[in-house]
């Protein structure tokens, strides 16, 4: 990165971001190339965004054409783009509507008015508090903040919303302790990402289901992440069987498009009704048609078989690291897998990126690998070899 260009950005731009000394220029597939013309093997994705990798002529192609057609008009007209992606969703998951919005963080924020206003109606005005997971990441709104169970993420927004309890992820005594009759919902992610890709003990999220139907709860699956074949499957769910009554998706949906959805069951969406929510960019022409390419794409290309398949040979070669003292733990499913590490891992993330991959890590030690799913075995055989070669010299 030129001198010049990072002078220019920090003059002009919020700090609130600490990024690398790269310019990134282009991508395409698994690769990514700077400003230098340096090529880099992409392991991150964009954290779990460009499932189909970078400039997919799919994608392009959707986005020129409805570009050329329509591009925004507001959520007081239909438009096709927006029915058929609406459409694809609801045939596919356990959900039967879906509102539109902007990024995951906007579609938790409707899930917890969603849940709150379900509450209020259905069991009464106190009826409002939602339990969340310690090591959670719901997003940076303050709505979304206050459900997320980190501390360093709240930290400075006091007073946060009020009316959230966090319990630790996979304790279900606690979990039954904090429930009340002011408590409308449980939520929390199937799989942990920004928490360190932490996945459930086996029956949990089957026993958290069972508590409730019993207690008359709405439970939210938060599937910013793990969502969009991620895991191995359409949806994280889909690993335990069990259905949430309310789903958030993002990320991997538009593969890189500024999309988010919330999914529920009829009974639960009916609690919104005209005005009670809305969003004047959700769902825009240009960004369903996107989107819908998008996951026709992941279909037709077999995608999410094929995650689920090199998520596997990608956990063994990791796996493998572990032979090593500074390698304590392998976690994850599908191609979203994390290694957790005896040493701080943000040097090793630099060091990496020195070799020619980007990789990314979370809750200081966990190094998280999220790559599109059209990652080759030869480039994890590639990465996993120079990982070694670094965690061996330390």
């Amino acid at each position: 990165m030129t001198d010049n260009l990072q002078q220019r950005a920090d003059a002009v731009m919020a700090h609130t971001y600490a990024r690398y000394p790269l310019t990134l220029v282009k991508g395409e597939g698994t690769r990514l190339w700077d400003e230098t013309g340096r090529e880099y093997i992409d392991f991150i994705s964009g954290i779990a965004v460009c499932s189909l990798g970078h400039s997919h002529p799919a994608l392009a192609k959707a986005m020129a054409a409805q570009a050329a057609e329509l591009v925004h008009v507001s959520n007081l007209f239909y438009t096709e783009p927006q029915v058929k992606l609406a459409e694809w969703l609801t045939a596919r998951s356990f959900a039967d509507k879906v509102f539109f919005c902007n990024s995951g963080a906007e579609a938790n924020e409707a899930a917890i008015k969603l849940a709150r206003r379900y509450g209020h109606q259905h069991k009464g005005a106190d009826c409002h508090r939602i339990i969340a997971m310690e090591k959670s990441f719901h997003g940076r709104t303050m709505a979304t903040l206050s459900a997320t169970g980190q501390e360093k993420i709240r930290e400075g927004f006091a007073p946060v919303l009020e009316g959230f309890d966090h319990v630790p992820y996979g304790d279900l005594t606690t979990l039954k302790k904090v429930i009340t009759d002011q408590t409308c919902a449980i939520m929390l992610e199937p799989v942990q990402g920004e928490g360190g890709v932490r996945v459930p003990e086996a029956g949990y999220l089957e026993a958290v289901r069972r508590i409730c139907d019993e207690m008359g709860l709405l439970l939210i699956f938060d599937e910013i992440q793990t969502g969009i074949g991620r895991t191995g499957t359409l949806f994280a769910y889909e690993h335990s069987g069990v259905r949430p009554h309310i789903m958030t998706l993002a990320k991997a949906l538009g593969n890189g498009l500024p999309i988010g959805a919330m999914l529920a069951e009829d009974r639960v969406m009916a609690s919104f009704t005209p005005g009670s929510h809305a969003s004047t960019f959700g769902g825009t022409p240009l960004v369903t048609a996107g989107a819908l390419a998008v996951l026709e794409t992941l279909e037709k290309e077999n995608l999410v078989q094929r995650c689920f398949e090199t998520g596997q040979y990608f956990k063994k070669k990791l796996e493998g690291l572990l032979s090593l003292p500074v390698a304590k733990e392998v976690r994850g499913l599908g191609l979203l897998l994390g290694i957790e590490l005896a040493c701080e891992g943000t040097p090793l993330v630099k060091a990496m990126m020195e070799k020619g991959f980007i990789i990314n890590c979370v809750q200081g030690n966990t190094l998280r690998f999220a790559p599109p799913f059209i990652i080759t075995r030869e480039e994890i055989d590639e990465m996993t070899e120079t990982l070694a070669a670094l965690l061996s010299g330390l």
